[in-house]
């Protein structure tokens, strides 16, 4: 072979996504769905330790998620505006940071002050994440494949949150609950280096108006309905701040068509299919989040369960999410996602037929709550992701990412207002029959829209 004859080299071949930059996006999910359920088994030992008061205990959960509920609409335009990278980075940064300040709360005010605060870089972590995995892995396929990854790992943030809130709890008290999001935020901090740092292409304005009225009106409704359950409703505080929430729902449709790009679009929430799928999320989200909070409190304050003890009792409730929406995405095709949405709400109606037939004191069997907490831990997780599918073929192409986001937040709002309803109840009984009701309510909702085509009210 001639010396000036060079075999020509091989193309190299493309870079494959590293692991470990996914591993940095998983991380911030987890954190997220971990923040969620991680601290019903501290509440006893955060309330001793503290001195608070009954009617606090549902605000150091719920301060978290009605801020993260509020934002959450926002936080897609923030990410385009600064970069997805930008503002995931920071928002680890500030979820650790937020983290260590909880842990160091002198009394149960600034816990709840810090929980709040915390709620805003956990709004920034879901969109952004997302906007990261579509851009690392831009081949359809692949991508819709780590989606069902991230959904299990986010399952197990959910499932863990009981158990090692528990074991945390038992080790040291609950201020340890929130020292372990630090390493978790930090090590998702150096994995997330090499993502990539792309804004998106027009940057809407932020509905300002829109965005206030909804965190108002979440804000009161919740409030409303803590002190109510704890204090009664014959009293002016509660009742103003539910008229307030109220106001506030009155007038976001006004400031809606007035905003330039508004955080629920009327073409959006004028479709049936789309009003359907929201109420799902809320009360989907209400049961398996409220129960959580309400059978929490009722193994370690009535049953006298140690912390750990009762965080692995929650295994058969939280286990199922790990793997179930993993399932749905078959099921979905193969039957359509209406159809598992009312297999998960009949689930979920059960669970609380069946609590409501409890007592409210230490003689409940435990097989019954074992068989709720089946019933609704499959359910709930069974619905959720048929509600996500049935929402992206509900809406436009154009608004699919708003649609999206509107769901998001009508579950953080589900989770908020199942802490609040059922955190204040004293009987199981009467948790499972507002269990019952509303998944009965849901279920009516997407039968009856299953019958109609998805056009917009009036027309």
């Amino acid at each position: 072979m001639s010396a000036l004859s060079v075999r020509p080299r091989p193309a190299p071949a493309p870079e494959r996504p590293s692991a470990l930059r996914f591993a940095g996006i998983a991380a911030g999910n987890f954190l997220i769905s971990l923040d969620a359920t991680v601290l019903n088994v501290a509440l006893p030992d955060l309330r001793d330790d503290l001195h608070a008061p009954a009617a606090a205990l549902p605000w150091a959960v719920d301060a978290y998620t009605v801020v993260l509920a509020g934002l959450v609409l926002a936080s897609g335009s923030v990410a385009d505006r600064w970069g997805p990278r930008r503002v995931y980075r920071a928002a680890l940064a500030g979820f650790a940071l937020l983290s260590s300040l909880c842990a160091l709360a002198p009394n149960v005010a600034a816990l709840i002050a810090g929980r709040a605060l915390l709620g805003v870089p956990a709004a920034g972590l879901v969109p952004a994440s997302m906007a990261l995995l579509a851009a690392l892995y831009p081949e359809p396929g692949r991508r819709a494949r780590r989606i069902g990854a991230l959904l299990a790992v986010s399952g197990l943030g959910i499932a863990a949150g009981p158990v090692l809130g528990g074991a945390l709890v038992s080790a040291g008290g609950w201020r340890p609950v929130f020292l372990v999001n630090v390493p978790v935020a930090l090590l998702a901090l150096a994995a997330s280096r090499g993502l990539g740092g792309h804004r998106g292409g027009v940057v809407a304005p932020l509905d300002r108006a829109g965005l206030t009225l909804t965190v108002v009106g979440l804000v009161a409704l919740t409030f409303g309905l803590v002190d109510a359950g704890t204090d009664g409703w014959a009293r002016v505080r509660p009742l103003a701040a539910l008229v307030v929430a109220a106001v506030a729902v009155a007038a976001l449709p006004v400031a809606q068509r007035r905003a330039a790009a508004p955080v629920l679009p009327a073409s959006l929430v004028a479709l049936a299919r789309v009003r359907v799928d929201l109420f799902v999320g809320v009360v989907t989200q209400l049961a398996y989040y409220g129960l959580l909070f309400a059978l929490a409190r009722w193994m370690v304050d009535t049953r006298g369960l140690p912390a750990l003890h009762a965080g692995l009792a929650f295994l058969p409730m939280t286990v199922p999410v790990t793997f179930v929406p993993l399932v749905t995405g078959r099921l979905v095709a193969r039957f359509g996602a209406p159809r598992l949405m009312l297999a998960g709400l009949t689930l979920d109606l059960l669970g609380g037929l069946l609590l409501a037939t409890a007592g409210s004191g230490r003689d409940t069997a435990p097989e019954l709550v074992l068989a709720v907490l089946l019933l609704v831990g499959t359910g709930s997780p069974l619905a959720i992701p048929s509600c996500v599918a049935d929402m992206s073929a509900a809406v436009p192409l154009e608004l699919a990412a708003t649609g999206q986001g509107a769901l998001n937040a009508a579950r953080q709002t589900g989770t908020a207002l199942g802490v609040a309803v059922f955190g204040t109840m004293t009987a199981l009984s009467a948790t499972g029959a507002v269990l019952a009701v509303a998944a009965a309510l849901a279920l009516a909702a997407v039968a009856l829209t299953g019958r109609a085509p998805n056009v917009p009210a009036g027309s």
